[in-house]
């Protein structure tokens, strides 16, 4: 088994970046993300936000995994949050749903705002495999260096969404609880490809992300549903 923890502090309030991190699929650091939706909502008599959403991840296994073992290098994966919008934190917790005797990973994130008006970010992950065959140590070992390339990626992703949201005119702010239910009663876009006849996101030369003129607009370019033809 192994055990992996780490903090990150964001310069933004902690209601923009909540806010960025459930709206930060789709972008450009998650193309491995196919699909992300909400299983169930409620609001707790405390006025916490609880929220089950089901993610479905593509993957790749490395060269030297034994072939014919995994079908389909997809995984369904379960996110349960609870946004604490009187306490100014954020819990969540998600862990793989299939492909778990290979690998088991689970990660809790957790977003606190701090006296000086930043957010802290801290996350924790266990990932443990059950394969054998003299592979367990390898499985998890690759597991970890995969957790900690995404996990850099997925921050540059919320970052990318705290970016676009300052230049958009959406809600910045996460009140009382009813606010807060508002904010997040739509399960946001499902991710796709641009048809042709769509702009795609301008990105640099090195790093394939949006530029920051107009990242906002071509963003939402990118998500529009393509016109129907009669």
């Amino acid at each position: 088994m192994k055990f992996f923890a780490q903090s990150f502090s964001y310069d933004d309030p902690w209601s923009i970046v909540t806010l960025a991190f459930f709206l930060r699929y789709p972008n450009p650091y998650a193309s491995h993300v196919i699909s992300c939706d909400v299983v169930s909502r409620s609001v707790t008599p405390s006025g916490s936000l609880l929220t089950r959403r089901l993610i479905l991840k593509r993957g790749a296994m490395p060269r030297w995994f034994p072939r014919g073992i995994v079908s389909r290098a997809e995984t369904w994966v379960i996110e349960e949050s609870e946004v604490d919008p009187v306490g100014r934190t954020v819990r969540c917790k998600t862990s793989n749903l299939d492909h778990v005797k290979i690998m088991q990973v689970e990660e809790t994130v957790t977003f606190r705002s701090t006296p000086e008006g930043k957010t802290l970010q801290h996350t924790e992950a266990r990932i443990l495999s059950g394969f054998g065959w003299g592979l367990t140590k390898r499985i998890e070992a690759h597991g970890l260096n995969k957790f900690k390339a995404n996990l850099q990626r997925s921050r540059e992703g919320v970052s990318l969404i705290v970016q676009l949201l300052r230049q958009s005119r959406m809600p910045m702010a996460l009140g009382n609880a009813e606010e807060t239910a508002i904010l997040f009663t739509s399960p946001g876009p499902t991710r796709r490809e641009p048809t042709p006849a769509e702009p795609k996101i301008g990105t640099d030369d090195t790093h394939g992300i949006p530029r920051a003129q107009n990242s906002w607009s071509r963003l939402k370019a990118w998500l529009r549903p393509p016109s129907r033809t009669e």
